[in-house]
C-alpha cells in the first residue's frame, strides 16, 4: 500500500470512493451527501487550508482522508480530520489507522499544533484522539453526538482550553455534518 498526498487529478475517483463507502454503510442519501462534501472540500477550499491523503493499492485509491483548517479567535494552528473513507473491501485491516497516522505525521511536520475530529471514539482513540468537551474547545456547530468531539495535541502537551468560537472551512460549514 502506498500512502501519499492526494492529487487534484484524482478528484472524481476520490468523490466516488466516499460516495460508495458511505452509501454502503449509511445509505445512498448519506453517500451522496458525503461524496459532495468531499468534492466541495477539494474544489472550494484554499490550498493552505486543506490536506488530503490517499491510500493506493494495485493502482486504485482504496482510502482517503481530509484535514481542513479549524480557525479560532486566538492564534492556534489547528485542523479537523473529516471525512475518512476506506473502501469496504479493505476495512478492518488497519488501512484507515495507517492513513490517519500518515496524515497526522505530515501535519506535525508542517507546524500544525492541534487536530480534532468528530466521530467514533473507539476508532479514533487508536490513532491518538481523546474525548474533549466543548468547555475545553468549542465545535463550530452544536454537536448531535457530543461524545464524538475528539482532539489531540501534535506538540506533545495536553490541549489547553481555547476560548471563543471556532470556525471551519465553507464546505464543512453546514449543521447537517455536526
Amino acid at each position: 500500500m502506498n500512502l501519499l498526498p492526494y492529487s487534484p487529478s484524482n478528484i472524481e475517483e476520490i468523490k466516488q470512493l466516499f460516495t460508495k463507502v458511505f452509501s454502503d454503510s449509511e445509505g445512498q442519501s448519506e453517500g451522496l451527501l458525503i461524496g459532495n462534501l468531499v468534492y466541495d472540500l477539494m474544489t472550494g477550499t484554499y490550498v493552505q487550508d486543506l490536506y488530503g491523503f490517499v491510500a493506493i493499492e494495485n493502482e486504485k485509491i482504496i482510502g482517503s482522508i481530509f484535514f481542513t483548517r479549524l480557525t479560532f479567535e486566538s492564534e492556534v494552528n489547528a485542523f479537523i480530520l473529516s471525512p475518512v473513507a476506506i473502501h469496504t473491501d479493505y476495512q478492518g485491516k488497519g488501512f484507515g489507522q495507517k492513513l490517519i497516522n500518515f496524515g497526522i505525521h505530515h501535519l506535525k511536520e508542517n507546524g500544525v499544533e492541534l487536530v480534532f475530529t468528530y466521530g467514533d471514539p473507539k476508532f479514533y482513540s487508536k490513532v491518538g484522539f481523546s474525548l474533549i468537551t466543548e468547555k475545553l474547545v468549542k465545535a463550530p456547530f452544536a454537536l448531535t453526538y457530543p461524545e464524538g468531539w475528539l482532539g489531540q495535541s501534535l506538540v506533545g502537551d495536553e490541549i489547553e482550553p481555547i476560548t471563543g468560537d471556532s470556525y471551519c472551512v465553507n464546505a464543512l460549514n453546514k449543521s447537517e455534518y455536526w
